[in-house]
């Protein structure tokens, strides 16, 4: 089967591997499609080097249909579309026997810690796999796995219907914040350095402000009539974005901390103290916000078409990661049903030709 290899240095390979039956508790997915974040571009860039080894297999974000299942595995049939939650827990650990499998203390994240889905057929534990309504597009379902990010998000938050919230950054994750937060019934803005972006995000509903444009803390001043923001979420990763973001909040407001920071982060701590504001930390999803996700999804509340750039074959994974690096595409999703067309003609033509080499 074919799939891609990281070689590090920004490099990945397209690469022949072995497709292996499911073992017992695995079900054995037929990959359609893989969506690149920004998680998968701190790999690239070299930053989780010490995670993800040379060659392994990434890939998180999917979408696709049983292919084969395991012994001993119930509930599944050949054809069933799915996505997967990728998170494996020990069940052992202290985090896990207080309730929050989610984020064991061991925890192995499918697709960084353990090989992903940029593979034609991708074997994974039963439990992981999350149905996707046969109505809901396979392309629109590789979106299931950041949409359950931003649910999470927000649920963390304890954002209520009425309640406004400020989203810094605009990328991906952060419109996805916003579509959440306001499907939940809270009132929405977005702060946004980047033109192109600020315009998507404007298409989409949404009112978005330039921070060097506008003075973002009066401009929020006179949104909440003096009072602040009762949610900020962090999204942009900007040591700047997290200095400011305390001074956008109300008194006993909540700050969430959304963006993968790659080394600690000033903050105003002051601003915490005086306006008893507390500081939230956001990082997977649990099972019910993936069923959110495929339910949003489902009801066409996610702009999907928006956020999805375009579509690439596995051929591409390179120069769709260096796309996504110069900040020319929301989302990109890799084709791995095309990869699979391309191989069975190439099949056809070797059966016709009689080559059996």
């Amino acid at each position: 089967m074919r799939t891609v290899q990281y070689k590090r240095d920004r490099l990945f390979v397209e690469a022949e591997e072995a497709r292996h039956a499911p073992a017992a508790g695995q079900v054995q997915v037929e990959v359609a499609y893989v969506g690149l974040c920004g998680t998968d571009l701190h790999i690239f860039h070299g930053s989780m080097d010490g995670r993800v080894g040379a060659d392994a297999v990434i890939g998180h974000e999917m979408s696709g249909r049983v292919a084969a299942v395991g012994e001993g595995v119930d509930g599944w049939s050949m054809g069933d579309a799915v996505t997967v939650m990728p998170l494996d827990w020990d069940g052992t650990c202290p985090a896990c026997l207080a309730g929050n499998q989610h984020i064991c203390q061991n925890l192995d994240f499918i697709g960084i810690d353990s090989p992903g889905a940029l593979q034609q057929w991708w074997n994974v534990p039963a439990r992981t796999l999350v149905r996707v309504p046969e109505g809901l597009r396979l392309d629109h379902a590789a979106l299931v796995e950041p949409v359950a990010v931003s649910v999470h998000d927000v649920r963390r938050s304890g954002l209520v219907p009425g309640e406004k919230a400020v989203v810094i950054g605009g990328g991906p994750i952060g419109v996805l914040i916003a579509t959440a937060a306001r499907d939940f019934g809270g009132e929405v803005v977005v702060v946004e350095l980047d033109a192109t972006r600020r315009a998507a995000v404007a298409d989409l509903g949404f009112e978005v402000l330039d921070p060097r444009a506008v003075d973002q803390v009066v401009w929020v001043d006179e949104w909440t009539g003096g009072a602040g923001a009762d949610v900020v979420f962090e999204v942009s990763g900007s040591a700047a974005a997290v200095l400011g973001a305390t001074s956008l909040a109300r008194v006993r407001g909540r700050v969430v901390v959304v963006a993968i920071h790659p080394e600690p982060r000033p903050i105003d701590l002051q601003r915490v103290f005086w306006r008893e504001l507390t500081l939230i930390g956001a990082r997977v999803y649990e099972r019910r916000d993936f069923e959110t996700a495929v339910e949003m999804l489902a009801r066409g509340v996610v702009p999907a078409e928006a956020l999805i750039t375009r579509i690439e074959p596995l051929a591409r994974v390179g120069e769709a990661f260096a796309e996504l690096e110069a900040g020319r595409a929301m989302k990109i999703l890799i084709d791995l049903e095309a990869s699979s067309d391309a191989e069975a003609d190439a099949d056809d033509d070797s059966a016709t030709t009689g080559d059996r080499s």
